[in-house]
């Protein structure tokens, strides 16, 4: 399971890199034919994992105790101009996450999930070890969207 958390991580850290090398202003934009932005595919995978491990599997009862949730989650869009304050947040909230989630892995806080299915595709979910490799396509899947959104903020 080490091999796993290392590669989230790992990934993380290369979407960190790639918005480190953006500004504000790009982090926010939405290019033409885009309904969301950089910076909320950022946030989304952040929200996202947290959500899938803890509130779907039943160990906490809500998402109220996830960060951003209520701007990140499923189904939404960027809103509001992220500040330079809260990019900095999400890229620690990104890695000590995981790091969260690999210290409860540890210490046995998923050895008892209640299975779901994945609202995307309805892939049944019966332990974390699935949740988490689900994480990797999913946050890899919006790691492409953000360099795809790369490509439309450079051109302006």
């Amino acid at each position: 399971m080490n091999e796993i958390f290392d590669f989230i991580i790992t990934s993380r850290k290369a979407l960190i890199q790639l918005i480190d090398g953006l500004t504000i202003e790009q982090l926010n934009k939405i290019p033409e034919g885009y309904n969301n932005n950089i910076i909320w595919n950022f946030g989304h995978i952040v929200v996202s994992t947290q959500t899938l491990c803890y509130v779907r599997t039943g160990i906490l009862a809500d998402a109220n105790s996830v960060k951003f949730n209520e701007f990140y989650k499923k189904d939404t869009r960027p809103t509001y101009t992220v500040t330079a304050v809260e990019v900095a947040e999400l890229k620690a909230l990104a890695i000590n996450s995981i790091e969260k989630i690999k210290e409860d892995y540890a210490n046995g806080v998923f050895a008892n999930i209640t299975p779901f299915s994945t609202s995307t595709y309805g892939a049944e979910m019966k332990s974390i070890e699935e949740v988490l490799v689900t994480t990797i396509g999913h946050d890899n899947v919006h790691y492409g969207y953000a360099w795809a959104l790369k490509k439309g903020v450079e051109r302006v």
